[in-house]
């Protein structure tokens, strides 16, 4: 240090920084500057402390720097729902299973409840943006900025009396209210959530996509995820589901689509066009058999793809060192060829990805001066992750969301050491406990019922 080094609040430094910028450099012995929410520089150690003078510094000679995951799919509040219903097809889990408990139990507290245990899950693993669609979606906002989350919050929007809105109508005047009230936010990013072409007449999906537009927020839905709802439009319309939804403009405009198995060329043609990003869940296509997405195919043709849990009701957790392990090795399995997906496109989707999927790459997604300070530490010292001969391999292929140490987001320290800062995880806990007994007493005599 000298006496004209530059003032920042936080010096992070570690054996590893995985930037993800457009070099993909990894530097050895590297460290990052920050001042406020945002990142002043990204170099060595050596040349960051020559140049900069922190008020705080994280030290992690045993641990790699990277940006904070970004989660492009899920519904964090049915954390609650967790094993009600496992080793279902989609349709059955839907209609026989979770829309029951959901009617029976989702309230306002109950989504404020499990939306803290999913961020309590998603930060203690190193997620620090999340792309959330559920009910009474302004507590899920109030929840995120509580435990210090940056989040793409949808509404959900669906044709049928749900547990915030009894009708579309009344869904689509609430979530205006909802992105009225979010709009400039620094955490939040409001968005609409009409479910998927098979529970929204076509005027409730025209209705979304005008109100989004509207308010220059995203529209983010399920496409394309089971045979089902491919073959059943098919039927219907003589058009796959993608080409029924861009029949009728829903993809004009900013629009995260998640899942999109069951998509063919033209379908691809049409996501590619339409600057449609794709939410990829691999965890949860494979538990309900619902298929694999083409996702090398996806990304040979230039379309932005991030990685998504989906629910813990359907997966049953939201871990995103899973999803970039899983979603490289069955690109693997799928096209026979080990190269299909590597370790680094892996990663790529989980960051910078994921940040391109939610039109956010210029903010978030990479460790580059400027941007938003979204970071991770990610522990070496542990038998798993031991030795290393390459960390972009080692952080898909060997470490797990348990080896988090630190989680900084919008330049505010919120995980350290494993502890959640934020969130009061014991209280959490408890609660979600009480929760999974009132759940189950509420669906005895219902095909939902697991626990006696």
């Amino acid at each position: 240090m000298n006496l004209y080094s530059a003032p920042a609040d936080w010096i992070w430094s570690g054996r590893y920084v995985i930037t993800e910028d457009a070099q993909q450099r990894v530097i050895a012995n590297g460290a990052i500057a920050i001042r406020g929410a945002r990142i002043l520089a990204v170099g060595t150690k050596a040349a960051i402390d020559a140049q900069y003078q922190a008020r705080q510094r994280l030290d992690r000679p045993d641990a790699i720097l990277a940006p904070g995951l970004i989660d492009t799919h899920t519904h964090a509040a049915m954390s609650l729902f967790r094993g009600i219903a496992d080793d279902k097809n989609l349709q059955d889990w839907l209609e026989r299973y979770i829309f029951p408990a959901e009617a029976r139990n989702v309230t306002p507290e109950f989504v404020s409840w499990g939306t803290r245990l999913g961020c309590l899950e998603m930060l203690l693993g190193g997620t620090t943006t999340f792309t959330d669609m559920y009910y009474f979606e302004d507590v899920v906002a109030e929840v995120a900025k509580e435990a210090g989350m940056r989040g793409v919050l949808a509404e959900t929007i669906i044709g049928f009396p749900s547990p915030d809105a009894k009708t579309p109508a009344a869904a689509l005047a609430s979530t205006e209210k909802y992105l009225a009230r979010f709009r400039g936010d620094p955490l939040v990013v409001a968005a609409v959530g009409p479910h998927a072409i098979y529970t929204n007449s076509d005027e409730t999906l025209k209705a979304a996509r005008a109100l989004a537009n509207r308010y220059g927020a995203p529209l983010v839905m399920h496409l394309a995820e089971t045979k089902k709802e491919n073959d059943d439009q098919l039927a219907k319309r003589h058009m796959t589901a993608t080409a029924a939804l861009d029949s009728l403009g829903v993809f004009n405009g900013r629009t995260v689509a998640a899942h999109c198995v069951w998509v063919n060329g033209a379908d691809l043609r049409i996501l590619k066009t339409r600057g449609v990003g794709v939410a990829h869940c691999p965890s949860s296509n494979t538990k309900l058999a619902s298929g694999i997405a083409p996702v090398t195919k996806m990304l040979a043709l230039g379309i932005a793809v991030g990685l998504g849990p989906d629910g813990p009701a359907s997966n049953n957790d939201l871990d995103m060192f899973e999803e970039m392990d899983l979603a490289a090795k069955l690109q693997k399995v799928a096209t026979m060829d080990p190269r299909a997906l590597p370790a680094a496109t892996a990663l790529e989707m989980a960051t910078i990805g994921g940040a391109r999927v939610l039109g956010m790459e210029k903010e978030i997604g990479s460790l580059e001066p400027g941007k938003l300070a979204d970071v991770i530490t990610v522990r070496l010292g542990r038998p798993n992750a031991v030795p290393v001969y390459d960390p972009v391999s080692q952080m898909v292929y060997a470490l797990k969301a348990d080896d988090v140490a630190d989680v900084m987001v919008n330049g505010r320290a919120v995980v350290r050491n494993g502890r959640c800062l934020t969130l009061n995880e014991a209280q959490i806990l408890a609660v979600a406990q009480e929760y999974g007994e009132k759940i189950s007493r509420s669906l005895r005599g219902s095909p939902a019922r697991r626990v006696p």
